[in-house]
């Protein structure tokens, strides 16, 4: 056998750990020595904290542990995380999507998710919550943002059709 310009007799070509003969068998060099695959794995792979299966190509790090990237998932959808946007709750990783529909707290006007991603603004008053674009007049659709404005029951108005009320 010839590997990196020297000549071995098949039976000498062996794995460090074992001293098994590679052979025709895949191998992995390291340090200067080389490993039959199981070998190589046993010592040398790291192992995903979810399937505890050795990580032989590619892998993520969350808090500093590895992973499968097919193992790292969103906790509510199983959706793979890996070279997605995801966030943390309790530990517990998610999409966005996920993370939005059950933790963000919901616009008073368009009732969808304010994430706060991306520098998102956002108006709260009292108990209620609105995207800046969605902070608008009930009655003649006004932006509101930086503006005064009346209520009258769940409805935000500019002072122009609240002075009515």
């Amino acid at each position: 056998m010839e590997y990196k310009g020297s000549s071995w007799h098949e039976t000498c070509f062996i794995c460090h750990r074992c001293q098994q003969p590679i052979g025709t068998k895949s191998f992995i060099p390291k340090d200067n020595q080389n490993f039959c695959v199981p070998c190589y794995e046993k010592q040398h792979a790291l192992q995903c904290v979810q399937c505890k299966k050795p990580i032989t190509t590619g892998g993520v790090t969350y808090r500093e542990q590895p992973w499968h990237k097919e193992c790292f998932v969103c906790t509510a959808c199983k959706k793979q995380l890996s070279g997605q946007r995801f966030t943390a709750r309790d530990e517990f990783a998610y999409c966005l999507s996920c993370f939005c529909d059950l933790y963000a707290k919901k616009c008073a006007g368009c009732t969808n998710p304010i994430s706060g991603l991306g520098g998102t603004k956002y108006i709260s008053f009292e108990e209620r919550q609105w995207h800046n674009d969605c902070f608008n007049c009930k009655k003649c659709s006004l932006s509101l943002v930086g503006r005064g404005f009346l209520t009258e029951r769940d409805d935000i108005l500019c002072p122009d059709c609240g002075k009515d009320i």
